[in-house]
């Protein structure tokens, strides 16, 4: 497994908690994550993409329910609306190459979630790729 791999396996891990545990605070996730992922550059990729998935959680979960057709966020399977809100987060807000996201989030998927995770990840994830990109894989 990559470190990088790694880092957004944990991400995963804190969304998740977070999602069932409103009440976390978010210096006990960065706590967690420091003493998770021990280099110091991880622990910043990771608390890049968790802190970015919570400040636009709201309008990520909109997006995806707007393109996972008559689903409700509330109805996905936590593990799966986890992993598609990173995945939606670092498709539509960083540089990560599309292909590396939806790689990784299936990988996610297959670890935490259900038999057909994967695919439903994969689903609304590729859906959700820039067209500009979806045009022009890597």
């Amino acid at each position: 497994m990559s470190k990088r791999s790694k880092a957004r396996e944990m991400v995963v891990q804190m969304l998740y908690q977070q999602d069932l545990n409103p009440d976390v605070a978010a210096d006990t996730v960065r706590e967690m994550i420091q003493t998770e992922l021990t280099d110091e550059a991880l622990c910043r990729f990771a608390w890049g993409l968790y802190s970015g998935v919570m400040e636009l959680r709201s309008t990520l979960d909109k997006q995806l329910e707007a393109t996972a057709t008559n689903w409700s966020i509330q109805r996905m399977a936590p593990t799966d609306r986890n992993v598609m809100r990173l995945g939606a987060y670092e498709l539509l807000h960083t540089d990560t190459p599309p292909r590396v996201v939806l790689d990784e989030a299936l990988e996610l998927a297959k670890k935490f979630g259900g038999p057909n995770s994967a695919s439903f990840v994969n689903g609304i994830l590729d859906r959700l790729i820039p067209r500009t990109e979806a045009s022009n894989p890597e």
